[in-house]
């Protein structure tokens, strides 16, 4: 779905800029434009800048003669859509009994122990039907076009067998299909030892090694593999061997590293040159300057931090070395039920130490960026997609300041206009 639109009388354009992530102090460059306007001709934007001189009068023309829709901004602010890369949405169940369990201080073991934990959503997820998971899909797809997420990275792992797996990956390709968001999908087979495999984690990567990677792969069913590296879980080597096949079979790779203990899977991430390394709330200095030498994007996720009561991301120290800093939702049933992108401007500008700029780039150009996108989207600039939003506000940094409010009046994908307010 691309299309033709011409939005005139933007009080304030703002996007970063470039075709790739922005590292260390690049994050803060902003581009600001007042009485701006944005031309986007079959979903590909032809001009965004100011409304005088020979450029604009250029596609002045070009938008009357081809007689292309006019939206008028009113003044209003412009700015990229938002890319959350980092998500587990497509799930079955709830575990809200487990959030109020968290609440009043219960420990994992203990939640393990009562049922919770990533088993139970598999349970239920291993019991919807394809069409299941399409009307889940659809809700939660509705629901981020409505706060400006024009991009989505999925992952698998609810299902921790070949069969589930697969529809989860599938469901994903067919709702990329049917709706506006686009959606990355990502093979996250390695998310948890399910109860089958109890004990046996190298055993269960056996598995999904010899019988599922070749599958994902070969019917392209995903981008990227992923992997639950953490000790007790998937330990350092289980996670190498995993990752590796992934590579072999032409998958990107991603890795869930250093959440709860500092084993050193940003270490590894940065080893095997994976694309992005994500929450590292524990990563150790020397593996955070391993990534940054290596050019691995370093994914934080506020909200699962938030909501589990745990020391947030040390964001602003990695961008002070060099990374090019990413921020995502996390969004998923147990450990951060939310995909509030207002809550991370807040979080991220009034806790992590990031500048609105550099909160801006790593929910749109740096997101893109860990998905290989960067070169497409993530920013308002020529020959990249239209996916513009519209907000309610006179200028980009209210998204922080007007703390945790949903600012979004359009969002607009590859130049159509796909939610109003």
């Amino acid at each position: 779905m691309r299309g033709d639109l011409f939005i005139v009388n933007i009080g304030q354009l703002a996007t970063p800029q470039g075709r790739g992530p922005q590292r260390g102090p690049e994050m803060k460059r902003l581009q600001l434009l007042s009485h701006a306007s944005i031309l986007v001709e079959d979903g590909i934007i032809a001009y965004a800048g100011v409304q005088e001189g020979p450029d604009y009068e250029a596609a002045l023309k070009k938008a009357r003669a081809g007689d292309y829709p006019l939206l008028d901004a009113g003044g209003k602010t412009c700015v990229p859509g938002f890319v959350d890369c980092h998500t587990h949405f497509l799930f079955a169940g709830f575990r809200a009994d487990e959030f109020f369990w968290r609440a009043e201080g219960l420990p994992y073991m203990e939640i393990h122990r009562r049922g919770g934990g990533i088993g139970r959503t598999t349970e239920a997820t291993r019991d919807a039907s394809f069409e299941d998971l399409l009307a889940l899909g659809r809700q939660r797809l509705s629901a981020m076009l409505a706060q400006g997420i024009t991009t989505v990275e999925g992952k698998s792992g609810y299902g921790l067998d070949k069969t589930t797996e697969l529809r989860q990956l599938q469901a994903m390709a067919a709702l990329d299909a049917m709706q506006p968001v686009d959606i990355v999908r990502t093979f996250m087979g390695a998310h948890s030892v399910p109860r089958e495999f109890s004990g046996r984690a190298g055993e269960y990567i056996d598995f999904v090694i010899d019988k599922v990677l070749p599958e994902v792969a070969g019917r392209r069913l995903a981008e990227f593999a992923d992997i639950f590296c953490e000790k007790g879980v998937f330990e350092l080597e289980d996670s190498r061997r995993y990752l590796q096949a992934a590579k072999a079979l032409g998958l990107g790779l991603k890795i869930h590293a250093d959440e709860i203990q500092p084993l050193g899977g940003a270490g590894l991430a940065a080893s095997l040159g994976a694309i992005s390394a994500e929450h590292l709330l524990k990563s150790s200095k020397e593996d955070l300057s391993a990534m940054a030498a290596a050019g691995v994007i370093a994914v934080c996720l506020p909200l699962t931090a938030f909501v589990l009561k745990e020391p947030y991301a040390d964001a602003r120290g990695m961008i002070d070395k060099g990374l090019a800093v990413a921020l995502a939702s996390d969004l998923n049933p147990g450990s951060c039920y939310s995909q509030s992108i207002p809550l991370i401007f807040a979080i991220a500008t009034l806790y992590l130490g990031l500048s609105f700029a550099e909160t801006l780039c790593a929910l749109t150009l740096n997101g893109a960026a860990a998905l290989g996108r960067a070169d497409k989207i993530g920013s308002l600039e020529v020959g990249k997609a239209g996916d513009i939003l519209v907000l309610d506000a006179p200028e980009a940094s209210h998204l922080a300041y007007h703390s945790g409010m949903n600012l979004v009046v359009n969002t607009i994908k590859n130049g159509v206009l796909v939610y109003t307010r």
